[in-house]
């Protein structure tokens, strides 16, 4: 994906997506992160997998392992660390997919490890079916050439999926069996100046006489490009109502992009969206101490902080109409009682986040 004729994304299974980008160049990082919903406890946990190939005069590339608890009934329990390991405990192989960071690996259907420090000590042994088509979150373009105009290109491999096993945090061992989740996979030259991120695949019953919970699956992205002095926001929005089996609707193609719509800040991320014939209205919530502030650089140096939670509320709308110009209805609302994760990132960190991502070390 980084030589000078890159294979398009579109046509690779999943599994090849997750396929390390980096060929040993500076100026590079990747992340593959596992998110995880764990409805019986409001818990939500955030594992990455990361590498970082700084410019030349920033230093020498290194990997970290990072994880983040998010406790939706005592937010005071949330916490973060990640540890950095020297790019020699990095390995990874195409297929069978596999990154390995010292003894904690991820595959396109498991992912394992461990990390202590900061008075925590975390094990997990995870599994699910790998599925078979990656979700593209980026106009369809940007895939045909990685990275030919992007800084960053992000996909999701492994987009909605049941995970089985377990998490042990601190003694606490959290047994999951179905526990919806995400992979994804992203890299790149450099973050955009400013980014807001949400997925949720845990949304509670639209109807109470209804037994099962539905197969929905939404993400959004907005990022705020900088070139030179100015500063463009771009928002795309994607949800499967009735699951990865079903349609798309989504607004991520350059003709969508101008009335796409989102406003983002410590505790808030809303979005809408409107085409022809369907639109939708989308509203993730959480306090500010259901976040965790980290501080990522990018390979020049430069520094951006990001602000997440793992228990966010998403109140979603799919909206209809007849014709262009018709007036709206509401065909389907759906919720998640803090089973949404959502993160906010800019050049500066917001103080209102007291909790922090702290990186340990031996």
């Amino acid at each position: 994906m980084a030589s000078s004729r890159p294979t398009p994304l579109q046509t690779l299974v999943a599994q090849d997506c997750n396929r390390m980008a980096w060929r040993g160049q500076s100026g590079h990082y990747e992340v593959w992160f596992l998110t995880l919903a764990h409805r019986e406890s409001k818990t939500g946990f955030w594992i990455r997998y990361t590498l970082e190939a700084p410019e030349a005069g920033h230093g020498p590339p290194y990997a970290e392992l990072w994880f983040c608890r998010s406790d939706g009934k005592e937010p005071d329990k949330n916490f973060g660390i990640h540890r950095r390991f020297d790019i020699a405990d990095l390995h990874s192989q195409h297929r069978p997919f596999v990154v390995r960071i010292s003894g904690s690996e991820l595959g396109h259907s498991h992912a394992s490890g461990s990390l202590s420090g900061n008075g925590h000590t975390i094990r997990w042994d995870l599994h699910w079916d790998g599925q078979a088509k990656p979700h593209l979150l980026l106009p369809k373009a940007l895939y045909a050439n990685p990275m030919g105009i992007a800084e960053t290109i992000v996909l999701s491999p492994n987009h909605s999926i049941s995970v089985s096993g377990s998490i042990e945090v601190d003694g606490q061992r959290y047994e999951l069996s179905g526990t919806p989740g995400g992979q994804s996979h992203l890299w790149g030259k450099k973050h955009a100046y400013g980014w807001a991120w949400s997925r949720c695949n845990a949304f509670d019953r639209e109807d109470e006489r209804l037994h099962d919970k539905p197969k929905a699956v939404f993400e959004s992205l907005t990022a705020r490009l900088r070139r030179g002095p100015v500063v463009l926001p771009v928002t795309l929005l994607s949800v499967y109502p009735d699951g990865l089996d079903g349609p798309e609707v989504a607004f991520k193609e350059w003709a969508d992009l101008p009335l796409n719509r989102a406003e983002y800040r410590t505790g808030s991320y809303v979005l809408s969206a409107e085409g022809p014939r369907t639109g939708l209205e989308v509203q993730l919530s959480c306090g500010a101490d259901d976040m965790v502030r980290t501080e990522y650089v990018d390979p020049d140096g430069t520094p951006a902080f990001n602000h997440y939670a793992g228990t966010a509320t998403c109140t979603l709308l799919l909206k209809r109409r007849i014709c262009p110009g018709a007036a709206w209805r509401i065909e389907r609302t759906f919720r998640s009682e803090q089973g949404a994760q959502f993160e906010w990132a800019g050049r500066a960190g917001d103080s209102m986040v007291r909790k922090r991502h702290v990186l340990v070390s031996d």
